[in-house]
């Protein structure tokens, strides 16, 4: 299969305590350990990359689902909450809530369509059955 777009970053340095950018130089972030988890939380996160990239492609999905549906949609948005834990194995695991805002549809329409999207969206395919992702319709 022929890839429609290839991102390619670089992590140099200590990880989470380094520097990330990529190749076309549109990301260039020091890293930074959330306070949270005993770090300086002076600088990005991979989890904040992870969230941002997720509601933005989750956001997409709804778009095109919308337009397939032909429901035209304005004034939405997708919100993303991306969690880091221990997994109680030694490792951490991840866990995502998406919250979408539709406010001209009613809420099992647009609960339907966010549920749609999460079939058609690359980041939650590549989570399913991998990590626990909930989707929430929010009217604001």
């Amino acid at each position: 299969m022929s890839a429609l777009y290839t991102a390619e970053a670089l992590s140099t340095g200590a990880g989470r305590d380094g520097h990330v950018s990529t190749v076309d130089g549109r990301i260039d972030f020091d890293m930074a350990i959330p306070k949270e988890m005993g770090g300086s939380g002076n600088g990005a996160n991979p989890e904040q990359f992870f969230a941002a990239g997720y509601a933005a492609c989750f956001h997409s999905a709804l778009q095109a689902v919308a337009r397939a549906q032909k429901i035209s949609l304005r004034d939405t948005s997708v919100g993303s909450r991306v969690s880091i834990d221990s997994n109680g194995e030694g490792g951490f695991q991840l866990t995502v809530h998406l919250e979408v805002v539709i406010p001209e549809l009613e809420h099992d329409q647009a609960q339907a369509l966010a549920d749609a999207a999460h079939q058609v969206c690359p980041y939650s395919n590549a989570t399913r059955g991998n990590i626990e992702v909930t989707i929430s319709v929010s009217d604001d």
